[in-house]
């Protein structure tokens, strides 16, 4: 049995690739979700891969979570920060609800799911964490001022948590998609997509969600063992980071 892998959010979209790249490269793959059970069940049926609900906002659940995740699988080796939500909104008309379910979620998260297995992978001397965050935290976006703030913190909780655990053969690494071809962003009104988003992106297309799992199953792999508090772009050349 390989390394124990476990993917937030994993039974949809770029989480529900990821999971399924990882196990195809030899991992033993957990997923966890937050609340559609039947879009869970279904994934589980099809990949095999279990899967494990609680709200990654919620602290005590994700301890709680992982510790179930461990009795099943064994430590967790590798850790895919993947779960967010949107709860967009013009800032003149962003409710404090819309804004801390963003940050708790997409960004508080990340110390939520990270803090439980840190110390294991600090005893263990090896672990893989991994970062999704977005394109819109490198550059923003309107609209979205709670989703842009919560995935700029991602990147600075990527670059400070990879110096700590550097010495202990732990890399700590990010990856920012630009618009991929997820539920999330299919919501967007198809003439919306077809002429002021698509337009942006030299390749001319959205991203497959495939394509940013490729990019964790290298981070996450004994290869990459030199790269760490970097953030890689899958954006197709939308943005480019200073």
């Amino acid at each position: 049995m390989g390394r124990v892998a476990l993917v937030s959010g994993g039974t949809r979209g770029i989480g529900e690739a990821t999971s399924i790249a990882l196990k195809s490269a030899g991992y033993s793959v957990a997923a966890n979700y937050a609340g559609n059970e039947e879009k869970a069940a279904a994934f589980h049926e099809r990949t095999g891969i279990p899967v494990f609900k609680w709200d990654v906002s919620n602290y005590e659940a994700c301890v709680d979570g992982i510790a179930r995740v461990e009795a099943m699988l064994g430590p967790v080796e590798i850790l895919v920060n993947n779960a967010g939500i949107t709860r967009d909104s013009m800032f003149h008309k962003m409710t404090p609800l819309q804004w801390k379910e963003v940050v708790d979620t997409n960004l508080t998260g990340l110390f939520n799911m990270t803090h439980p297995v840190w110390t294991g992978m600090r005893d263990r001397g090896f672990g893989r964490i991994v970062n999704i965050s977005s394109i819109n935290g490198q550059k923003g976006q309107m609209g979205q001022v709670n989703y842009s703030a919560a995935k700029a913190g991602d990147l600075g909780f990527t670059k400070a948590l990879a110096q700590e655990g550097a010495t202990r053969n732990i890399t700590v690494n990010a990856i920012c998609p630009g618009y991929i071809a997820t539920e999330m962003v299919r919501a967007i009104p198809e003439k919306v997509l077809a002429e002021k988003i698509v337009p942006q992106i030299p390749v001319g297309r959205l991203g497959e969600p495939e394509e940013v799992a490729r990019c964790v199953v290298f981070l996450v792999s004994d290869e990459a063992g030199f790269i760490t508090g970097s953030t890689l772009t899958a954006n197709g050349g939308q943005f480019f980071a200073g």
